[in-house]
């Protein structure tokens, strides 16, 4: 490591001044949330955007180009009924953005609900439901979305319902936890001696507290329904045919891996990975960002 002398005769060991350090460490901030946006840019692209600028039929069949690796006619390939594997991402990017955003939103309000409720309520109600929502966390999630998607008739409705009703209970439990913390403030303690009701404080006053903890929940929120979505797709109890999912084409794919049709493997593998990687380097990059003095 160099060393310089210093006016005073001490030496310089050439690390970096206190400015700079907040310098690499706000590009690094910067970058880790820049990075996370892109990619969910991107992904949102590619299932809203690019089927209207690539429209081709997803579901036409070339049993002449079945099992095409990408070629200029079709650009990443063909599937085993000689299906354009471009046109079947892009639909299944739409069915599976389609199901996932939904039901992060509905878990969202459910568990932002729920913690208030418990939070703010009265102290047997807070048991009450805090020993409901144990019983319900002790449950094994995908065990308990195997079963249901077994039971009911499976539409984008039906499983919308079913992952936004099932993902809901740690963010209710953050925010319970997070309204206790901050019931005792003083603004709160005013805002109960001047007549607010509950539903005001929750709204006016803790909620905006939360912010950026509700926001950062939410992007994991976003992932972790994508990731359910591809999962329960994979076993069949996903989006069905005839649409496509990311995760029932990669289940497809696998059937035949043995010819090692790499083109339908990596990209609905990758973008489900994109995808959960796009929520968790946003929600890290809020957190560091919004939420580091919490």
């Amino acid at each position: 490591m160099s060393e310089r002398a210093l006016p005073g005769g001490g030496l310089s060991t050439g690390m970096p001044s206190a400015p700079l350090a907040r310098l690499f460490g706000w590009l690094a901030l910067r970058g880790t949330l820049a990075t996370g946006l892109a990619i969910t840019t991107a992904i949102l692209f590619i299932g809203f955007v690019a089927p209207f600028l690539y429209p081709v039929d997803p579901f036409a069949i070339h049993p002449d180009h079945a099992l095409e690796a990408p070629s200029l006619m079709f650009p990443l390939g063909t599937d085993e009924l000689g299906r354009d594997e471009l046109a079947l991402m892009l639909s299944g990017g739409f069915a599976t953005l389609i199901v996932a955003l939904p039901s992060a939103v509905l878990s969202f309000v459910v568990g932002v609900a729920y913690g208030l409720a418990s939070g703010l309520g009265p102290a047997w109600l807070d048991r009450v439901l805090m020993r409901l929502l144990d019983a319900i966390l002790a449950l094994p999630s995908l065990i308990i979305l195997i079963f249901f998607a077994s039971l009911v008739t499976l539409d984008n409705t039906s499983l919308i319902l079913l992952l936004g009703l099932i993902a809901w209970p740690s963010l209710a439990r953050l925010v319970r936890n997070e309204t206790i913390a901050q019931r005792g403030r003083d603004f709160v303690l005013a805002s109960e001696q001047l007549g607010a009701t509950r539903f005001y404080i929750a709204r006016v006053h803790l909620i905006r507290v939360m912010a950026p903890v509700l926001v950062v929940n939410g992007t994991f929120l976003v992932g972790d329904s994508v990731f359910a979505i591809s999962g329960l797709s994979f076993l069949g109890l996903g989006v069905q045919p005839p649409q496509v999912s990311w995760g029932s084409m990669l289940e497809s794919a696998l059937d035949i891996v043995a010819l090692d049709p790499w083109w339908l493997i990596l990209p609905p593998g990758l973008l489900i990975f994109g995808s959960l990687l796009a929520a968790s380097l946003t929600g890290q990059g809020l957190l560091a960002r919004y939420g580091g003095g919490r």
